[in-house]
């Protein structure tokens, strides 16, 4: 298991910094926290090096490329052996966002993205149902997304 790794107040200011926009410059960054750019390029280092930092992606507006419809579906295997095998093709499904292996009621519990409900229905019977190792499904909807998070941690904790 990874040990935890300590982080000072200038480092979680950092990390708040970049997940907010991470394409920020060191001399911004700096400038805010009142230190010189040379330290913002030695402690991200250190924090990529730590395991802390693990790389950078783009956000994307997946609505604005026309899709429409969020589902999260929780899955019950017909077996626990089974993970190993539906998740290689839960991969193959280009729909399938998320996978979590997960406790309580479902095995695994995957986001997927479609166009339209129609997309989603014809996923679910076409590819999900057709994978013999699932034993049943559970779909939600989802209507709003009021909060996302996605890459945020609580930083500011001491």
């Amino acid at each position: 298991m990874n040990e935890e790794v300590k982080l000072d107040k200038v480092d979680r200011e950092i990390l708040k910094a970049l997940l907010k926009d991470s394409r920020r410059s060191y001399q911004d960054i700096a400038s805010e926290l009142i230190v010189s750019p040379g330290t913002i390029h030695v402690r991200l280092n250190k924090l990529k090096e730590a395991g802390v930092i693990t790389g950078s992606k783009i956000t994307v507006d997946y609505k604005l490329l026309g899709f429409e419809v969020c589902a999260f579906i929780g899955i019950n295997l017909v077996s626990a052996k089974d993970y190993q095998n539906v998740l290689r093709q839960l991969n193959d499904f280009p729909e399938v966002v998320e996978v979590h292996y997960t406790t309580g009621q479902y095995s695994m519990f995957i986001k997927v993205l479609a166009r339209t409900t129609k997309e989603l229905h014809l996923f679910l019977i076409e590819k999900l149902q057709n994978v013999s190792q699932i034993q049943s499904t559970e779909t939600f909807i989802s209507l709003d997304n009021p909060i996302d998070r996605e890459g945020m941690i609580p930083v500011s904790k001491e």
